[in-house]
């Protein structure tokens, strides 16, 4: 049985406990590395004496281009600023695999992050061998890069992230709200401002979504995204194409029952891509007006997308 072991590494101008907090919450994790789509917080456990706690996760993300999810362990340090996990059932080609995350303080304001894996493929087999070792690489390279990235620029970044959430109550079942925004594959005859779609479910609950979306001058613009389906409580999503002015784009629709029917919500979170500002809005754009011409418009798109949704649930209470 062939067990590799491979270890990354990157140094970071950040102090070594925010380095730490970024990798622990996994809340950030779609935002920071790029092939995360999204992470669910199965289990969390009380911190121990030691203050080390466990935790469990289930991960969706890309690898060598195609999205799959696993089920991760988690054991927290904070004093030692260690984080080691463990796959509970893995994915194929991956018969097991863990690793260890271990943050090293270089100077107040500098660490090394250091990126340890241990994996064995189905069977033994040498060809998953290699395409487990092409995807640990790639993506470990990835992570590191985006995590200096997102550390190093955490300030510089603060300005040109943010969030928002419409939500519109709709006097019907969650069921039926949620079936109207899961089922993608039928947007271009429901929707008036999606001009084409391709939709594929890669796993149940797991689906690739890309579209052309018109725009309100007429043009249109191609979006792909991996959706990642709770049944008839959420749907969370990261977009991998984006339109021009964002660098990053993930998101939730969400789905509460109360006792007026149910509250649909819509959330973005975004990160402008500022070369492009004054090539789309003209050259005295700045960020506030990117800002706002991307909330315009992804909200325009989610109200428009809601209101039908609540015309389709209400029509089926009838």
């Amino acid at each position: 049985m062939t067990v590799r072991e491979v270890e990354h590494e990157i140094t970071v101008q950040a102090p070594a406990a925010e380095v730490y907090r970024l990798i622990a919450e996994v809340k950030n994790w779609p935002r920071v590395f790029p092939p995360t789509i999204y992470v669910d917080q199965v289990e969390r456990g009380e911190p121990g004496a030691d203050g080390a706690s466990e935790e469990r996760i289930r991960i969706w993300a890309t690898a060598n281009g195609t999205a799959k999810n696993w089920t991760s362990r988690r054991t927290l340090d904070s004093k030692a600023l260690r984080i080691t996990f463990r796959q509970e059932k893995s994915a194929p080609p991956v018969a097991a695999m863990g690793g260890t995350w271990i943050i090293e303080p270089l100077a107040p304001a500098q660490s090394r992050v250091r990126l340890l894996h241990d994996y064995r493929a189905v069977d033994d087999d040498p060809e998953s061998l290699k395409w487990i070792d092409e995807a640990v690489d790639r993506n470990s390279r990835s992570e590191l890069a985006a995590l200096k990235t997102n550390v190093e620029l955490a300030h510089a970044t603060e300005e040109v992230t943010f969030s928002f959430e419409d939500t519109v109550q709709i006097n019907g079942s969650a069921k039926d709200v949620y079936d109207f925004i899961n089922e993608g594959d039928k947007w271009e005859e429901r929707l008036p401002h999606v001009a084409s779609v391709r939709c594929e479910e890669l796993a149940p609950g797991l689906q690739v979504l890309e579209m052309d979306t018109r725009t309100k001058d007429g043009h249109t613009h191609t979006t792909k995204s991996y959706r990642v389906c709770f049944s008839h409580r959420k749907i969370a999503y990261k977009q991998v194409t984006l339109p021009a002015l964002m660098t990053l784009h993930t998101g939730y629709w969400t789905f509460t029952e109360n006792e007026d029917g149910v509250a649909a919500s819509s959330q973005h979170t975004v990160v402008l891509n500022t070369e492009n500002i004054t090539k789309y809005l003209g050259a005295d754009a700045g960020i506030a007006e990117a800002r706002q011409h991307v909330q315009s418009a992804l909200s325009t798109n989610s109200r428009a997308t809601l209101g039908l949704a609540k015309d389709h649930a209400e029509r089926l209470q009838r």
